[in-house]
């Protein structure tokens, strides 16, 4: 899901072999032309390929962290949710390594083209290949599988804060590997839909990456598509954040009322699973939000409006959209890496060792400060 910028170069030997007076008179054509040739980005693929890079090491450092947490807590009920996490980084990793090859693949294409003086790739083309197809069902999997898990994990966490004991009794190892499997096959099912002539990819501007036609000739069922698309994110999230806000309300009262060191400790656990989905929440927001409001926007105004006026303004935002997309997948590595309960411990003794320093510091300026005023009392009875 990697997509950086790229340029569509036009030759200009088709502008030379006029005559002076057709050269004066297509002078302004060919400023336009220039001037709208220098205004496209470059081609870069080395940030494309240090980003994919960056993100395959951090996932993979983060599903050996996970791994880990799973063989030491697999008959415990924190297996589940360890399971659910081992699968959403899984998968940000696949979607890091799969989407990634194909965006550098079309890179080279593209740079070839451009040296050959060819028109490189076109952004919303016409012309479906097998590789911008698969592209797109890569997108769209790749980015409703991580909202899908982090929802079924804020579920999870929440039936087993609340009830405990229901949680205990249906939630299994056996039963969590199923819902993954349903989960995998819902995103795939949606991801397929434009093989069956519901919905379509083309590619997007700049030409590096592939997604839900929003641009132009948006049809009913583009529309439909990304409005499917769009309301599965937004509701995977929306639902994240409810069980979130249940959990966390149940574990602040659980500890406020707590009466033995047995139950803070099952809580111990309860409350680094909650802060990580948290943090998984709202990265997911903040990265995935941009790319679903842009293009739903979009495919709507490119539908129901014949003159797409700002037509380039919502090429770059959704361009913004989807680099933004691509670093939730580095970004949740490190949810898992610096959200854990021996790293919170640290920070907590850090802030705890600095405000009592700066408390002890300033009670010492305190009392010093009152034995010095002190000592500057004169009794009145010397002057006598």
């Amino acid at each position: 899901m990697l997509a950086m910028q790229h340029s569509n170069s036009s030759g200009i030997s088709a502008l030379l072999p006029f005559s002076n007076h057709t050269a004066v008179a297509k002078e302004p054509k060919m400023e336009a032309v220039v001037t709208k040739n220098t205004t496209q980005p470059r081609n870069n693929p080395t940030a494309a390929g240090l980003t994919m890079t960056l993100g395959i090491i951090f996932n993979v450092v983060a599903l050996i962290i996970l791994v880990k947490a799973y063989n030491r807590f697999r008959r415990r009920t924190k297996a589940s949710f360890l399971l659910f996490a081992s699968s959403l980084v899984a998968t940000d990793l696949a979607g890091h390594v799969i989407p990634g090859s194909l965006v550098l693949s079309r890179y080279s294409t593209s740079t070839e083209a451009e040296a050959g003086l060819g028109s490189g790739f076109q952004d919303n083309s016409t012309d479906q290949d097998a590789s911008c197809l698969f592209l797109g069902g890569c997108m769209v999997f790749f980015g409703l599988c991580p909202l899908f898990l982090g929802c079924a994990m804020a579920a999870e966490r929440c039936l087993g804060i609340t009830s405990p004991l229901l949680h205990a009794r249906l939630v299994t190892t056996a039963r969590t590997k199923m819902a993954l499997i349903l989960i995998w096959f819902l995103a795939l099912c949606v991801a397929l839909l434009p093989f069956i002539s519901l919905g379509d990819y083309t590619s997007q501007f700049p030409g590096t990456w592939c997604f839900i036609r929003v641009m132009e000739g948006t049809k009913a069922t583009d529309l439909a598509f990304m409005i499917l698309f769009s309301g599965l994110a937004l509701s995977s999230l929306g639902l994240a954040f409810v069980c979130n806000t249940i959990s966390g309300i149940t574990l602040v009262r659980a500890r406020l009322k707590r009466s033995c060191s047995q139950r803070y400790t099952t809580r111990s656990h309860d409350t680094e699973m909650v802060v990580q989905l948290v943090g998984i929440m709202v990265t997911s927001s903040i990265c995935w939000s941009p790319l679903l409001i842009f293009g739903l926007i979009s495919a709507v105004r490119s539908y129901t409006s014949s003159t797409f006026g700002d037509k380039e303004t919502y090429k770059h935002l959704m361009m913004t959209g989807v680099r933004m997309a691509t670093c939730n997948q580095i970004l949740d590595p490190w949810v898992y890496i610096l959200l854990r309960r021996a790293i919170l411990r640290k920070i907590y003794r850090i802030t705890k060792k600095q405000a009592s320093f700066k408390g002890s510091t300033l009670r010492r300026w305190d009392f010093g400060s009152f034995q010095n005023s002190e000592k500057k009392k004169v009794d009145p009875k010397s002057f006598k």
